[in-house]
């Protein structure tokens, strides 16, 4: 008898495993207080990562499939993989252990020694989910210095023959369009309502409440629109080209406060749970671009399929290129704690309320509120790497470490010292404003630079810069910014620093 272990993220419909029916093997699934416990999650994920594992498995079953599944409050469940694991293989007398590669460093580390403890056979197979292996990243930049995603995008593009003319020249004569996709949304075109689905989800948040899981965030019973199946899944992705596409790339990276999800896919937990494939999402979007040329530009496409196939495979080979030491860097040495405001809400700063609400409401927020709203002010009020990554970890749906750890640790807070990202994405309130209408009706004003109703994020960014220079004076990027440092008065900088000091020792009081 085999038993074959299929973990939360890896409900791949179309996996090798599943094209025929073994009666020798046993598919063992559970839900355990070890993956709701090690972080504070969103309920929200949770109650998304359970719908999907129980759907999944039901489809197994309706295949014919044999499926083991411990739901979180059955008496047999021990709370732990390799606790139920063991207890699964000596009931069924199992003679073969199988599992897929994960793609969290701990689980990988936990089955590898779980295996190496066994007395019968074990194997490993890969979860046939991303187009790159987890060693494909190393490859590539073998001997370089500096990693770019740009070159490592480009070689997607060649290598998987995508939105290209010929085998060097890409389709509309430019890699990249992402000087097209920086547009302020202010109310038009009209953007479609978001796809919803009729979930029953009410057991399983009694469930965790009966369980006492702690959570962050609310649900709404009602109206809960995260897929859940492969089924839906293919809906939102349909549902993507057909309404939202057209001015996806214009608007990808705009904010506003009455519309959170405004032209994105809302496709990442489907994906990062394995339930649809990278590359059939790209060839489903390109397809369709293709059959409406006359109305969708191609700058709407490329920055989607940037995306998934350059900085989402990107982001998981630098994952397994650098971990584990990665989830312990912190080259700024960046020490403060993250304010409470972070899991409330309640701010009198309007970008990141309405940011962190959103957040908290809908376990949602796109890449540009993450990066440089709530991100900005972590980095510049010089929050600990370590609380920033708990929080992104546990508030998004679509939250998995090695996707996590690689955008927050290394794009947002430039604890990696640029492995990531060329330079710190950090900003004044200029760049919200250019971007949103979160500055329209905040308590303080963005156009201000010094004093008490001054935008806090202005101080703040002046005095990271100043901070610090000795780190970051080198960056080619930021040699502008610091010219400008420089040719600022000592008293407007003393002014900035300042507030800054006062902003960073009373977080709760702005």
């Amino acid at each position: 008898m085999t038993v074959r272990l299929i973990l939360g993220d890896q409900l791949n419909y179309n996996h090798s495993w599943f094209k025929s029916v073994d009666a020798s093997v046993i598919y063992f699934m559970a839900e355990m207080r070890q993956e709701t416990d090690y972080v504070t999650h969103h309920i929200q994920k949770i109650v998304a990562f359970f719908k999907s594992m129980r759907n999944f498995a039901a489809h197994l079953q309706q295949l014919g499939h044999q499926v083991i599944y411990y739901e979180l409050d059955q008496t047999e469940n021990l709370q732990s993989i390799t606790a139920n694991l063991s207890q699964v293989l000596a009931n069924k007398k199992a003679d073969f252990f199988e599992y897929q590669l994960p793609d969290e460093y701990r689980l990988d580390q936990q089955l590898q020694k779980f295996c190496d403890t066994l007395s019968i056979a074990s194997n490993v197979v890969d979860s046939e989910h991303f187009l790159t292996s987890r060693t494909d990243l190393t490859t590539f930049f073998k001997g370089k210095k500096q990693y770019t995603m740009e070159f490592f995008y480009r070689y997607m593009r060649k290598r998987f023959h995508i939105m290209m003319d010929n085998d060097d020249s890409p389709e509309g004569g430019k890699w990249n369009f992402d000087h097209s996709n920086r547009n302020k949304w202010k109310g038009d075109p009209e953007i479609p309502g978001k796809k919803n689905f009729n979930t029953d989800i009410q057991t399983i948040v009694s469930l965790l409440k009966t369980q006492n899981v702690k959570t962050i965030g609310v649900i709404d019973t009602t109206s809960f629109n995260c897929p859940t199946s492969r089924k839906e899944s293919l809906a939102v992705l349909d549902y993507f080209f057909k309404h939202l596409l057209i001015h996806f790339g214009d608007f990808q990276d705009a904010m506003h406060t009455e519309e959170y999800y405004l032209f994105h896919s809302n496709l990442s937990f489907a994906m990062n749970s394995k339930q649809l494939h990278p590359k059939e999402v790209v060839d489903a979007v390109i397809h369709y671009w293709r059959s409406n040329k006359d109305t969708i530009a191609i700058s709407q496409v490329e920055g989607f399929v940037r995306q998934i196939i350059g900085w989402r495979e990107y982001m998981r080979g630098i994952y397994w290129m650098k971990m584990p030491d990665y989830a312990n860097l912190n080259k700024l040495d960046n020490k403060n704690p993250l304010p409470d405001f972070y899991w409330t809400g309640k701010t009198k700063m309007n970008c990141l309320h309405h940011s962190i609400t959103q957040s908290l409401q809908t376990g949602y927020a796109h890449h540009i509120q993450r990066l440089m709203v709530t991100g900005n002010y972590a980095l510049l009020t010089q929050t600990n790497p370590d609380e920033v990554d708990k929080w992104y970890l546990g508030i998004y749906n679509d939250a998995i470490e090695w996707v996590e750890i690689t955008n927050t640790r290394g794009m947002s807070q430039f604890a990696d010292g640029g492995l990531v990202a060329t330079k710190p994405y950090v900003s004044s309130g200029s760049y919200i404003n250019k971007m949103s209408n979160y500055c329209k009706g905040c308590h303080y004003k963005v156009s201000k630079k010094i004093g008490e109703n001054a935008c806090p994020f202005n101080s703040l960014y002046w005095n990271f810069l100043d901070e610090k220079r000795p780190i970051l004076k080198g960056n080619q990027r930021m040699r502008m910014m610091y010219s400008l440092l420089d040719k600022m008065d000592t008293e407007t900088l003393v002014a900035h620093k300042q507030r800054a000091a006062h902003i960073i020792s009373n977080p709760n009081d702005y």
